[in-house]
């Protein structure tokens, strides 16, 4: 058991280039398929964590591998979605620049603080993750936009900016911050409560 979430976190991996792969082919129900293969890869993340925390090898190697992977496998189904669909970023590009200068700016800031990057795990960042989720099924299963991708980017916005406060707020880099008001407990001292299915 104890090798199942660094499994699962190759798994993600793997799935982002194979998705990239299917969408660049002429297999029947392509949408479909890298529909059910991006609801599988966040099935991954969710218990990739739990399960690490579960058999006591939640360690700061592991939810840094965590996180730089979620940020691949996120990539590779925007590029998926450039592919599908090509007129919807480039209709909506402007929002999605700014979404990746927001996230290029965590990792400046908590680079230039702790020299390593930000990986906090917060809570609206993974309602951010769900967001992106709704979003890239409405993009990539229906070639439709709308409310799914505007929500994805009011979340973006919202959570990047809950992370530039953690990263403020936190005297020393710290993996697994529920939000910026626990980053704040943290600096004053406080001992802080996390959720047993979301921050170990």
């Amino acid at each position: 058991m104890k090798r199942v979430p660094v499994l699962l976190i190759g798994i993600r991996l793997l799935l982002g280039f194979v998705m990239i792969f299917i969408a660049n082919s002429n297999f029947a129900y392509v949408r479909m398929i890298l529909v059910a293969l991006m609801i599988f890869g966040l099935l991954t993340d969710i218990f990739d964590g739990i399960i690490a925390r579960r058999v006591g090898v939640s360690s700061e190697k592991l939810r840094r591998m965590d996180s730089r992977v979620d940020l691949v496998f996120w990539l590779c189904v925007g590029w998926c979605t450039w592919l599908l669909n090509p007129e919807i970023i480039i209709e909506h590009q402007f929002a999605i620049i700014s979404i990746f200068v927001m996230e290029g700016q965590t990792y400046v800031f908590s680079i230039l603080k702790f020299g390593k990057e930000t990986c906090t795990h917060a809570l609206l960042s993974k309602l951010w993750g769900v967001t992106l989720l709704i979003a890239f099924v409405s993009m990539i299963g229906f070639g439709h936009a709308g409310l799914p991708f505007f929500l994805a980017v009011f979340f973006g916005v919202v959570g990047h900016i809950d992370v530039y406060l953690i990263i403020y707020f936190l005297p020393k880099w710290t993996h697994d911050v529920p939000s910026s008001y626990h980053a704040y407990l943290i600096r004053d001292g406080k001992s802080i409560k996390r959720h047993k299915w979301f921050n170990g």
